[in-house]
């Protein structure tokens, strides 16, 4: 059996999806340890993994991406963020390799530096990506804007001149930071990267958290990507005992968990769906989780007097609640909206940024639920998505029916050990 350190990002979006690939290496005898954001430590503990906090000086460095203007700026705003950070987790990461002593690296793909430092290890490692990861792909329109596929000629005249237009823009300011990071954490052991491509594909294996269908087709990415299914997981926790007086059916409204002042969604769901026959439980996790600011700039007290079939909640456990959902609104958060779709429950998905618009654009694509714009979003026109939505059903099961194909878990699992084989 192996020790397997994983070392993610301070967010719960990225250590929750991971939790369940643990927990497989766990029950396989597999020694397992990991670094993540330090209240979620002692629920880690007590599940039975060896945890420790990341650096606290990783988790002072915020992401200010929301406050962008566009998909470019946002996509820029967020290499600030990573390459802040970088100088931080790779000494962090080989501190806790210098503890643990591992057999086998687990990396979030958005700790960058962490990535440099297990590349420069010369340990087996692996990077785990919680969302779509921004590769190219023949016939996939570049990462950012949320394009839908656009075939023929003119799709790939298009997907073309706005790759250039965003990633390529990202990446002149991307590489000349990267790559001076990879000079100086690996002592000038390590080449540079070329581009974004190049540097997200420096680890042997890359598992990623969806599948098809509502992942588009990538058939050029080759064995070292490998989508193993969405990893729906949450802390246990015990359905709260108001879910089961609800009469109607459940519209359940997401916002993110990492903040990016998107509680309008929640304002107009609550607007929207007042009167109507459903019972909205809607949930701010960043007022609770996040910094000060975040707490009073999505605090409970902003929202007045609720409707009567409505529940505002910093956090409920969301899979009883989706047992029980008709629709579900969400952020467009890779993780609450796979963790709808995973229980066939179709979803209206309002987008703010980061790769939200890519989420919104692939939940049309598989017909799994309707997008709504963030400048079209008003009470009225979020009612009437919602009612589409409900129209959706039969495709968040034929997603959720991808999923469960994908193997989840103990495909990464199984993929992670293969690794560990090729390199002894």
């Amino acid at each position: 059996m192996s020790t397997v350190l994983a070392y993610t990002s301070p967010a719960i979006g990225h250590l929750f999806p991971m939790v369940p690939l643990l927990g497989e290496l766990k029950a396989r005898g597999h020694d397992v340890h990991v670094r993540t954001l330090r209240r979620q430590v002692p629920m880690l503990t007590a599940s039975g993994f060896h945890a420790g906090s990341v650096d606290g000086r990783i988790l002072a460095i915020e992401a200010t991406d929301y406050r962008a203007g566009n998909p470019k700026a946002a996509l820029a705003s967020s290499v600030e963020t990573f390459t802040s950070r970088a100088r931080f987790d790779a000494p962090d990461l080989q501190r806790a390799i210098a503890d643990v002593g591992p057999d086998l690296l687990l990396i979030d793909i958005n700790a960058w530096g962490a990535r440099i430092q297990a590349e420069s290890s010369g340990l087996p490692w692996a990077t785990f990506s919680p969302y779509t990861p921004p590769l190219q792909s023949k016939g996939t329109p570049p990462f950012g804007p949320g394009l839908a596929p656009m075939n023929g000629p003119w799709g790939r005249a298009r997907d073309a001149v706005a790759r250039r237009l965003v990633i390529g823009a990202v990446e002149k300011l991307m590489l000349p930071r990267i790559n001076s990071l990879r000079a100086e954490l690996s002592g000038g052991r390590l080449p540079p990267v070329t581009g974004a491509d190049s540097m997200f594909r420096t680890a042997p294996l890359m598992l990623v958290a969806t599948s098809e269908p509502f992942e588009y087709p990538h058939p050029d990415w080759g064995a070292d990507v490998r989508m193993i299914g969405a990893l729906a997981w949450e802390p246990p926790a015990e359905p709260p005992a108001w879910l089961g007086e609800a009469t109607h059916p459940v519209v359940l409204v997401t916002t993110s968990s990492e903040y990016q002042a998107d509680e309008a969604i929640v304002r107009t769901a609550l607007a929207g769906l007042a009167g109507e026959p459903f019972t909205v439980v809607a949930t701010l996790p960043a007022a609770q989780a996040g910094s000060a600011g975040a707490a009073k700039a999505a605090g409970m007290d902003r929202f007045g007097p609720l409707p009567a079939n409505a529940r505002l909640e910093h956090f409920v456990p969301h899979g009883p609640v989706l047992d029980r959902a008709a629709v579900a609104i969400t952020h467009g958060g890779m993780g609450a909206t796979q963790k709808a779709l995973s229980k066939g429950v179709p979803v209206v998905v309002v987008p703010f940024g980061r790769d939200q618009h890519e989420v919104a654009a692939r939940v049309v694509a598989a017909d799994a639920g309707v997008r709504l714009g963030r400048k079209n979003l008003t009470p009225e026109r979020l009612r009437a998505a919602v009612y589409r939505a409900q129209g959706k059903a039969p495709g968040a099961r034929r997603v959720a029916a991808g999923y469960a194909a994908a193997g989840g878990a103990a495909a990464g699992a199984d993929a992670l050990e293969e690794l560990v084989r090729v390199r002894r």
